[in-house]
């Protein structure tokens, strides 16, 4: 039986059994941004202490930088609950940052140095120093201003009842947990294979101000006097000039099974790597970084997709899979949409579902290494060239035109929307038939929006991010506090995450090195 027509066959079945199943997921958001000044440089202020630690608050942190700030929703049943409380956060967020702004681009604003981006700092706890070093030994590793770029992670799980059905459908002999971990590790495969297309449709970054490369770089031509661009990128952020740098490009973690994704990570952690060596441990007195090998931990590790379960405290991510299987996947391919106040949209939120239920229902076979070189040149082609014309991708070692490819995909997508929408529409089938236009029409991209824009208005990107922020703070602000149904929720977690982050300093009873040691035992 060919892919097609297993994927064919488990859509009907899902659809003549029980369709709903499908519809009662969760999902949430996690949205990075730089805080900056009103003349667009990173801010050096300290997070703000009314919106709570930044430790131990559940839906309002840091990242890299103690400016670079991160925005949680707790899991939700539907995507409108999601953009709401985004939405939520943003509006008590805004008043809390005074005369700075929130930069909605996913590449930085104006550098200056390495110095200009300000490590996060979390307290004087063992785990906030651990955070801490973690990020400082990030920035000895790829530099600072790598860890300046912000996205959006789209976090997705299916619901329980879900599991058993499938389980049935798929004639599983495994108990029905091991079967989930599997299945989610499918989708981890397939979205490997075919995140190119969300670059494509949702890559906003294909212009970065000059700051950030000063010598520029291959494929990069001068907008103006402050601003590169590619002519046909879609998301700068995941090429190689962001995230897809070369420091990883010989790190391939498997996802072809529990074990040996765990063991790959496990083992690049505890693996010595001599180009991190030479940059110490501890010199003078100071830590440089947890450790000198491949990895420091396990999140250090840079993958448009992630298989995710909650870790208990203090315990490391591949202790919490080994322990409880997959919980839910992280999906990391997403810029910030500039054009959207809470930098995204529901569009975007409701395909990149749709999209995961596919990768889950279309077959995905092992990675090997050759399919593992395809899947990076595609990458690296569609982040720095996916609207040139005429586009030629790779599949299983043969050349194929991405328009070809990526009409199957969206044929195949359009079903499963219309098993989400069921007998009361939702948008899933509109969000796909939207999607579809786009590669048609390849100007109507948000990165093709991007340097319309910025051609159109004469503005540098530091601009044209400055115009955007300074039109959403006054957005935010013109909001009543009674409009937020989550005020409240938030004014207390600020709080209680002080509180919080107060109680972890007082009870440490280790030094830093015996609480690192008892961490990596």
């Amino acid at each position: 039986m060919t892919r097609r027509r297993r994927f064919e066959a488990r859509l009907a079945a899902l659809a003549a059994g029980q369709p709903g199943l499908l519809q009662a997921g969760l999902r949430g958001v996690e949205k990075e941004c730089l805080r900056v000044t009103p003349d667009g440089h990173v801010a050096r202020t300290g997070h703000p202490v009314a919106l709570g630690s930044a430790l131990t608050n559940h839906y309002i942190t840091t990242d890299y930088s103690e400016a670079l700030i991160e925005f949680i929703t707790p899991p939700q049943r539907s995507t409108p609950a999601t953009l709401d409380f985004l939405t939520d956060i943003h509006q008590f967020a805004w008043p809390a940052i005074g005369t700075e702004l929130f930069w909605p681009l996913s590449m930085p604003c104006r550098l200056r140095g390495e110095d200009d981006i300000p490590i996060a700092r979390y307290g004087s706890a063992n785990v906030a120093r651990m955070k801490s070093v973690y990020r400082r030994g990030l920035g000895f590793r790829y530099g600072r201003y790598m860890q300046a770029i912000a996205g959006v992670h789209f976090n997705y799980s299916l619901p329980g009842d879900f599991w058993p059905a499938y389980a049935e459908l798929e004639r599983a002999s495994c108990d029905v947990g091991a079967l989930k971990s599997a299945a989610y590790l499918d989708v981890v495969r397939n979205v490997r294979r075919m995140d190119w297309l969300l670059l494509y449709l949702f890559g906003a970054s294909p212009a970065v101000c000059r700051c950030f490369l000063p010598g520029g770089g291959p494929g990069l031509e001068p907008l103006d006097g402050a601003t590169w661009f590619a002519p046909h990128a879609t998301s700068l952020r995941m090429s190689d000039l962001g995230y897809k740098n070369a420091s990883q490009a010989g790190l391939w973690i498997s996802a072809n099974s529990l074990e040996e994704y765990i063991g790959d990570l496990t083992r690049a952690i505890h693996t010595p790597q001599p180009e991190f060596e030479r940059i110490g441990l501890k010199v003078d007195g100071q830590w440089r970084q947890l450790n000198s090998n491949q990895l420091q931990i396990e999140n250090e590790y840079y993958s448009t997709i992630r298989p995710k379960r909650t870790a208990l405290s203090g315990e490391r991510p591949t202790s919490a899979l080994r322990r409880g299987g997959i919980e839910y996947l992280e999906l990391r391919a997403l810029d910030l949409d500039p054009f959207s106040p809470t930098g995204i949209n529901v569009r975007e939120l409701l395909f990149s579902e749709v999209f995961l239920v596919f990768c889950l229902l279309w077959d995905s076979p092992a990675i090997s290494q050759a399919e593992h070189a395809d899947i990076d040149f595609n990458h690296r082609a569609v982040a720095r060239r996916g609207r040139e014309p005429g586009l030629v991708l790779r599949r299983q070692g043969r050349e194929v035109a991405m328009q070809a490819w990526a009409q199957e995909i969206l044929q195949a997508m359009a079903a499963v929307a219309a098993l989400l929408d069921g007998g009361a529409p939702a948008g899933y089938q509109a969000a796909v038939h939207e999607c579809a236009a786009l590669f048609a029409t390849p100007e109507a991209t948000p990165s093709a929006r991007v340097l319309r824009e910025l051609r159109s208005g004469g503005q540098s990107l530091v601009e044209f991010g400055l115009g955007l922020a300074t039109g959403y703070r006054q957005h935010f602000l013109a909001l009543e506090n009674a409009a937020n149904s989550h005020y409240q929720l938030l004014e207390t977690e600020a709080q209680a995450s002080l509180d919080r982050q107060c109680w972890i300093e007082e009870h440490d009873t280790l030094s830093f090195d015996e609480y690192l040691a008892a961490y990596y035992a």
